[in-house]
């Protein structure tokens, strides 16, 4: 049963995309209006989805504590233009357009912390649902349109670009359904057109990127930190837990092309991917509930956290791995049993009893490397001529 739930979980993230649907043969439901401001779940300056404490809990190795505050730049130079994973509660196979807890829990732990160096967008779209993702891991048809999803987004930078952008350099970013989509997007949209002047970088993060001599497309990879127009890829699992054979997240592709990893922490420390540098995380202090199974266990020793995040400094490490047919973030927990802080993290799908391993760090794909994601793209706009 475990290889049953496990193959066809990894099917389901990477297939949605691509699988054809009952509502393809339908008539086209009629396009979102994005000038409305209901149909984003983040725009800049007003108080919505992303206006959230991002306030911290520096937990050291020693289990002391200290609180770092958040505040948001108040007239950031450049945007953030974001497409949030597959997390809709919605029972169809597409989502309605209605901002539910799913999708705020989810700016709240990916985005928010933008705020900080960028003018955060985030559109609501009918992305394929968890219910479809849960007939597909069931062996049934998917009942989701992804090319409605797709279109959706594409509708949204159509609009960011004719009414907000005015000229200004844009960072893209997107986990799981949400990357695939922008994939997507960076081939239609901005590969080889004039908007790609603009675009200070690309995260696509948790979705396996086809990468051909150091590029997806004309878009190179990034391999240094000072570093603009080019793009942050990879997916994640525990340095102790690799890649399973079962597992398409880091797969190489049926055309041979690899999936490209890039690790943030390492550029930042003047390193190539491959070599291992300390991430700079921020970890749910409330976990994933019904979506992992697996809350977190106490972050130190006597601790209790009353802050929504958490960051231990040391504890994670990471370098980009390429073994066999698979490409990934290794992520390695530095555990010291001697200290009153925490040898684990949680991060892992689990299924009932069941962890779905190819499936890796899923949930935390971006959480693990939020800080250096966050401090990279302040240096590639600096680099890209924001002042």
């Amino acid at each position: 049963m475990k290889r049953t739930l496990t193959g066809l979980a990894a099917m389901a993230v990477l297939g949605l995309a691509g699988a054809a649907s009952a509502q393809t043969a339908a008539p086209a439901p009629a396009p979102n209006d994005y000038g409305k401001p209901e149909s984003w779940l983040c725009l800049p300056g007003r108080a919505d989805a992303c206006a959230v404490d991002q306030t911290t809990t520096i937990v050291q190795a020693d289990g002391k504590t200290s609180v770092e505050t958040f505040k948001a730049a108040a007239a950031p130079a450049y945007d953030c233009f974001y497409v949030y994973p597959t997390v809709s509660t919605d029972p169809g196979g597409n989502s309605d357009m209605s901002i539910d807890e799913a999708e705020r829990r989810v700016v709240e732990q990916q985005l928010a912390r933008f705020a900080s160096t960028c003018r955060v967008f985030a559109p609501m779209y009918r992305q394929v649902t968890l219910a479809a993702l849960r007939a597909v891991m069931m062996g049934q048809g998917s009942p989701g349109d992804a090319t409605l999803a797709y279109g959706d987004v594409r509708d949204a930078w159509t609009w960011y670009l004719q009414n907000e952008n005015k000229g200004r350099g844009v960072i893209l970013m997107g986990h799981s359904q949400g990357a695939r989509v922008l994939q997507g997007l960076l081939t239609n949209e901005v590969d080889g057109k004039p908007v790609q002047k603009q675009m200070i970088a690309a995260y696509i993060i948790g979705m396996n990127t086809p990468v051909v001599d150091g590029k997806y497309g004309s878009i190179p990879v990034c391999d240094k930190a000072d570093q603009a127009g080019c793009l942050v890829t990879y997916v994640s699992f525990r340095e102790a837990s690799p890649p399973p054979p079962v597992s398409r997240f880091g797969r190489t592709d049926a055309e041979g092309r690899r999936a490209g990893c890039v690790s943030p922490a390492s550029l930042l420390a003047g390193k190539a991917s491959s070599e291992s540098a300390p991430l700079n995380a921020y970890l749910s202090a409330k976990g994933f509930g019904a979506v992992s199974g697996a809350p977190p266990k106490p972050f130190a020793k006597d601790l209790t956290v009353s802050t929504p995040f958490v960051s231990m400094p040391g504890l994670l490490s990471a370098r980009c791995v390429s073994e066999g047919d698979f490409t990934y973030l290794s992520v390695k927990v530095n555990a010291d049993p001697a200290d009153p802080r925490t040898d684990e993290i949680s991060g892992d799908v689990v299924v009932g009893p069941v962890t779905l391993k190819d499936w890796g760090l899923h949930l935390i794909d971006v959480n693990v490397q939020m800080g250096d994601l966050v401090a990279l793209a302040g240096r590639q706009a600096k680099s890209y001529g924001v002042k």
